[in-house]
């Protein structure tokens, strides 16, 4: 049903909202399987609206979006063997983690996907107790999600996408509202998920652990153009441009990360993953 090594291709893109707001525009832009992408620009540059785009939620009229082969559209979406798999191979989390969140508990809440895929109850159980113990989950599994951080909810909204073992993660400033230990395990989880092969697709403010979270960047300007994009250290370093589009002011210093200048961040030790079974970080 779908095709392998473009998983996206953006031709001319454009996207108004209703109101007339435009979000868009003349948007070209490809990714390719296993590739780590940062997506910046300020707020209001048409980042969140672009993930949306790309995970189906939104549909362009200006034109076309290809996701993993197929052209995107309201007709293939509501083809429901189309729907399925296409929301079992891309996952997305919400910048606002109450907006995924609304089962009665936290194991309900990461065993949603593969229940409503008709998964056997064993192979239920055996994924939400992978996907618990990999974020270190274990004391939130019976709390309902009300009931939870902001910091908190965002894991368990990850979770809940992770239970499905998607090739593609379209995350929305994942590490907005974590403390340092969790933002460094968040970190290191999206390195191994893209390790694995998985492809990853971030849109953050975090100029800061940029070059940990993805390998090319792709700027937008806050008029909802693409105007940059290319290796993250070659971006970070223009600091002209980030200026221009609003990421930093003139007085902008970068500390850059290890290995490429300052610190080496402080180790933190992340669990060991117990979901070989699923096949969570084995490359496909």
């Amino acid at each position: 049903m779908f095709g392998e090594e473009v998983v996206f291709k953006l031709k001319d893109v454009g996207f108004s909202y209703p109101s007339g707001e435009k979000a868009l525009e003349g948007i070209n832009l490809s990714v390719r399987r296993g590739e780590k992408v940062a997506l910046l620009g300020a707020n209001g540059s048409g980042k969140s609206t672009l993930l949306k785009l790309l995970n189906g939620l939104l549909f362009t009229r200006e034109g076309t979006i290809e996701a993993l082969g197929q052209v995107l559209s309201e007709k293939i979406m509501a083809n429901e063997e189309f729907s399925f798999a296409f929301r079992r191979r891309v996952g997305f989390v919400f910048q606002k983690a109450d907006a995924q969140l609304f089962n009665s508990n936290v194991r309900e809440e990461i065993a949603f996907g593969p229940v409503q895929l008709g998964w056997p109850a064993a192979e239920v159980n055996r994924v939400v107790d992978d996907v618990i113990s990999m974020l270190n989950l274990d004391r939130l599994r019976d709390r309902p999600p009300f009931r939870l951080s902001g910091g908190e909810k965002r894991l368990v909204a990850l979770a809940s996408v992770l239970s499905l073992n998607p090739d593609v993660l379209l995350l929305d400033e994942p590490t907005s509202g974590l403390d340092p230990r969790t933002q460094r395990r968040l970190i290191r989880l999206i390195q191994q998920l893209n390790e694995a092969g998985k492809t990853i697709i971030v849109a953050t403010h975090n100029l800061e652990i940029l070059q940990e979270i993805a390998d090319r960047a792709i700027v937008f300007s806050e008029d909802h153009h693409l105007v940059a994009e290319g290796p993250c250290e070659q971006v970070l370093s223009n600091i002209d441009l980030l200026v221009q589009v609003n990421l930093v002011d003139e007085e902008f210093h970068l500390h850059h990360p290890h290995p490429h200048g300052g610190h080496a961040p402080r180790p933190v030790t992340v669990p060991p993953f117990n979901g070989k079974k699923a096949g969570f970080f084995t490359k496909p």
